[in-house]
């Protein structure tokens, strides 16, 4: 079978780091010798598939629906193939079997792939996707070492590339400074240290068989939990734009999801600051106008 990498999976890895490139090159050859290796058998490529990395859904040798999933050094394998360790399935797709550390591989319980929570109402969507969030936050591996980054790390990596990239106009400048005015207040005083999934959406959690939802797809960081909620936040944000009401029903959202899972609402509201902004500036810095103007107007509310 040709392994064909999806079109959003080449687009994303262009935008993010040229050693992508290499990685796509290699990327046939890597998902055939790890097919082989586990005596799998393919059923299809998962289409559209995610940012970074194929998906592939295959067969055990004793019939098992699994998943195969490669992924790029960049997309931090090593650090997902841990995170599903320690989590052990509660909360999250079950690991059967990885080797991020020198291959990216990881293999994976099979969920429902074309179901996520966004195919709920959406005060649905958002009470299930909380619920899945909650039991993932955890007290890390004593053992990690560094092998997950901190909230700190993270979002220093990500203030540096929003300093060099800020937006032009005096609204989008007055943005970055205040987001990057509320990190910096944010990681004087952090309330805990847990294991979180580092990019949750409601996207991020699919239909399972042994529970009803899962998350998948972690860039697992260690920090507060507000961080990792903050994200879920501006779920659904082309409908909350498109909305009169975009800024109340976000405001209401802030605080049902403070109150539901005991977090701060201003450290809530702090972080999701942040995060839309920074992912404001990244999509204009490579080319996503449409997608920055939704979050930085999203901003403007918080």
């Amino acid at each position: 079978m040709a392994f064909e990498p999806p079109k959003r999976l080449v687009r994303a890895l262009g935008e993010t780091s040229p050693e992508g490139d290499d990685w796509l090159e290699r990327l046939p050859e890597l998902a055939r010798r790890a097919v082989a290796e586990r005596g799998l058998t393919v059923e299809r490529v998962q289409v559209p598939g995610g940012r970074s990395s194929l998906v592939v859904l295959v067969r055990t040798a004793d019939g098992t629906p699994a998943v195969l999933k490669l992924a790029p050094p960049r997309a931090r394998p090593a650090a997902e193939l841990a995170a599903l360790a320690h989590w052990g399935g509660l909360g999250a797709v079950r690991l059967l079997e990885g080797r991020a550390a020198d291959e990216g591989v990881l293999l994976l319980e099979r969920l429902h792939p074309d179901v996520s929570v966004r195919s709920l109402p959406e005060a649905r969507a958002l009470l299930e996707a909380a619920d899945t969030l909650r039991r993932l936050w955890v007290a890390p591996p004593e053992d990690a070492g560094g092998l997950f980054e901190t909230v700190a790390e993270r979002t220093g990596r990500q203030a540096g590339a929003m300093r060099a990239g800020t937006p032009p106009e005096a609204e989008a400048e007055a943005l970055v400074a205040a987001a990057l005015a509320a990190r910096e207040e944010l990681l004087a005083a952090p309330p805990e240290r847990l294991l979180l999934h580092g990019t949750f959406r409601q996207s991020k959690v699919l239909a399972g068989d042994r529970v009803p939802w899962l998350a998948v797809g972690p860039d697992p960081v260690v920090g507060e939990s507000a961080f990792d909620l903050a994200r879920l936040v501006r779920d659904r944000v082309e409908d909350l734009i498109a909305s009169p009401s975009g800024p109340a029903i976000t405001r209401r959202r802030i605080k049902r999801l403070a109150e539901s899972l005991e977090v701060d609402r201003d450290r809530l509201r702090g972080w999701t600051l942040f995060r839309a902004v920074e992912s404001g500036v990244r999509a204009r810095r490579v080319g996503r106008p449409k997608d920055a103007e939704l979050l930085l107007e999203f901003a403007t509310w918080l």
